[in-house]
């Protein structure tokens, strides 16, 4: 009988593999994708890098101009998590399955979530720079959309999760629905509620870095201008900055979740 298992689970594991081995080949057939020459390349692009993509003396003369955009980005971030955070928080209570109010309600709740959720922040940017034009508010309501669609999903899910045995307790004494949800839920779910929090900060500083490209605004439209006006050594420095403060505020994040959780 267990020999039976291992070999069903070894055949399934090498037809999972041969579906994937031809869904690549249909993919490379219909793009026409030149897989060698996509190999071949990568040595010249290795060199290309090497001689041109880093920062030099002239290029270190516009760090206070880089890093006084970069403050601006994460703080652009910060912002637009913290407050979608709190309209997150709204919404999945009353999308909740263990405190939401039922019916039509719960079913608004998580549509909107949906919806949001599905629209990558991108295209949220491309949207918005309609209304708002290239500033930093079309940026902001860009993370701020796209987070508000995730943190509700993840938040639901969080409150599911934690709250469930003691919701019922408390509805079992009679508990009031409000010290329900700010007595126990909340209390009970808030380390995983601030470790979603710290992991959208850093996806929304990531993210800002490609809206500022679309926008005009932040780090990315430095790298952009930079990029575009052939000055690599400038443009290497802005990647560097970037990669730097998103190491510093991971490190940062997993001190905090190692505290809270």
């Amino acid at each position: 009988m267990q020999a039976n298992f291992f070999v069903r689970k070894r055949r399934n594991s090498l037809m999972y593999y041969a579906l994937l081995i031809l869904i690549t080949v249909v993919a490379i057939t219909i793009t026409e994708y030149n897989v060698v020459k996509g190999f071949t390349s990568i040595p010249k692009a290795a060199e290309w890098a090497f001689q041109n993509f880093y920062p030099n003396a002239k290029a270190l003369n516009k760090l206070p101009a880089i890093a006084e955009s970069l403050i601006e980005t994460v703080l652009v971030s910060i912002a637009a998590t913290t407050v979608a955070s709190v309209f997150a928080l709204l919404f999945a209570i009353l999308g909740s399955n263990t405190t939401g109010v039922g019916g039509v309600a719960s079913w608004i709740s998580r549509s909107i979530a949906t919806l949001f959720r599905n629209i990558d922040v991108a295209a949220w940017s491309m949207i918005l720079l309609f209304s708002f034009g290239q500033n930093v508010m079309t940026g902001y309501f860009a993370l701020f959309f796209g987070s508000f669609g995730f943190m509700t999903r993840a938040f639901i899910e969080s409150i599911d999760e934690v709250s469930g045995s003691s919701v019922e307790a408390l509805r079992a004494t009679g508990a009031p629905y409000f010290s329900i949800i700010f007595q126990s839920v909340i209390p009970a779910s808030m380390p995983q509620l601030l470790s979603w929090i710290l992991f959208m900060v850093e996806t929304n500083i990531r993210q800002a870095t490609l809206i500022g490209i679309l926008t005009g605004t932040g780090i990315g439209f430095l790298f952009s201008l930079y990029y575009k006006s052939l000055n690599y050594s400038s443009a290497s420095l802005v990647v560097i900055v970037i990669v730097v403060a998103i190491m510093l505020i991971e490190v940062v994040s997993n001190y905090v979740r190692r505290v809270i959780l």
